[in-house]
């Protein structure tokens, strides 16, 4: 097993910071935008509630791996037999498609908006795509989780540093900032993006990444509960802050949606802070993509491999002492996760947002029910780490929301399909 990075608070905060981040799309961040630009600051609070929403599906993930010593993944098989893991495992071919080719549109636009190499917008971006990807893969594949770990701490500061600073340098009312983020309200034209921000912050299939992280650090039992209840909070705080923060941004701009967001959204704050406005936010910008696509690339294949070692162990429990970022299934799938997704590059980054926002709205009901019934039962997890009814009803709370946005992205998808 690697060995983590010691000596810094990043280090010692670094699972909980690293999924927060790694759920951090650009998807979210122009939902954002466009909600505070059309919305106001009404919707502050939002992202803050999805925080602790996300929140709770980590902690019980954490919670289920210090209990048992075993990850989810192979939970699911150990509590409810073979089946889910295969469909697991077609459900994770596609949303890896998808969401790579998501976060190399992201990564292609925010490279292009900072140094376009063509006259084509188009045609930078697919370029800016392919090199981030590239990037990232060497990076994963040669550094290991030490220099994972320092490269994502960079990301994460630029990104979260240079955003909020943004907000804060536009100098909004600070009154009207405090009432959205003390007193819940929805506009009545504010519903579609008040479940956008709920639902797009921190993340979705790559929740299931913590484990493994969690395992990088070597915590178990009750303290590796604590610590991880600890870090989690840091990190998606610090989530919250970022969403809270774009929507500010945009509350102070006329944003419309469009194939060019990202270049709307950085021209429009030249004309309000200057130059100097726009590259701060762009490089905030870039790091928060660059971090999500580096934290997936990193922990997705640990999915792959751990579908892998199920097989050849025969879901016998008690497997987290293998590394498994040696295997040859984790460096083949990650190799498949930068490369596959490359021709969607050819894709509106809008469009391919939308299957990935569809994709991971139908897991999160899924990971809510199934930590119900397994972190319930004092059989599998014992009493000191069986959930209480606060938690339950959270989780309940997760399973019944993002079950409607499921459904509603889906019916919105057929119909912007059927014309």
């Amino acid at each position: 097993m690697t060995a983590p990075p010691r000596g810094s608070r990043f280090a010692a905060l670094a699972p909980g910071i690293l999924v927060a981040a790694t759920g951090v799309g650009a998807g979210d961040l122009l939902t954002a935008s466009l909600g505070g630009s059309i919305v106001g600051l009404t919707l502050l609070w939002a992202a803050f509630a999805g925080s602790i929403l996300k929140w709770f599906l980590n902690e019980g993930i954490a919670r289920w791996q210090m209990a048992t010593g075993s990850t989810l993944l192979e939970g699911w098989v150990m509590r409810f037999g073979p089946w889910p893991q295969w469909l697991f495992l077609i459900y994770l071919l596609g949303w890896s498609v998808i969401t790579g080719g998501a976060l190399v549109n992201a990564c292609g636009a925010a490279g292009a908006a900072l140094f376009p190499i063509t006259g084509d917008a188009a045609t930078s971006k697919i370029v800016w795509g392919i090199a981030h990807s590239g990037l990232g893969l060497v990076l994963v594949f040669l550094g290991g989780f030490k220099l994972f770990s320092r490269c994502m701490s960079v990301c994460i500061g630029l990104m979260f540093v240079c955003v909020v600073a943004t907000a804060a340098l536009m100098n909004p009312d600070w009154t009207l900032v405090a009432q959205g983020l003390l007193t819940p309200s929805i506009p009545k034209e504010g519903i579609g993006w008040l479940l956008g921000i709920l639902g797009g912050v921190g993340g979705t299939v790559t929740l299931l990444s913590s484990g493994y992280w969690i395992r990088e650090h070597g915590r178990t039992g009750a303290a590796g509960v604590r610590a991880c209840r600890i870090d989690l909070a840091v990190g998606y705080t610090m989530t919250a802050l970022f969403g809270a923060s774009m929507i500010i941004i945009g509350s102070n701009l006329d944003l419309a949606a469009g194939a060019n967001l990202v270049l709307e959204l950085a021209d429009q704050l030249a004309n309000v802070m200057g130059t100097t406005g726009k590259w701060v936010f762009l490089i905030g910008f870039w790091g928060a993509v660059f971090s999500s696509l580096l934290g997936v690339w990193q922990s997705v294949p640990y999915l792959f491999a751990d579908f892998m070692a199920i097989r050849r162990s025969k879901g016998a429990p008690k497997r987290l002492t293998s590394d498994l970022a040696v295997t040859a299934e984790y460096r083949v799938y990650l190799v498949g996760l930068a490369v596959i997704p490359i021709p969607l590059l050819w894709m509106e980054l809008q469009e391919i947002q939308l299957a990935y926002a569809v994709l991971g709205a139908f897991f999160m009901p899924l990971l809510a029910l199934t930590l119900i019934m397994m972190n319930s039962n004092v059989k599998h997890v014992g009493r000191a780490f069986r959930s209480g009814w606060v938690t339950n009803g959270v989780l309940v709370m997760n399973l019944v929301f993002f079950g409607y946005v499921g459904v509603r992205k889906a019916a919105e998808t057929v119909a912007k399909l059927l014309g």
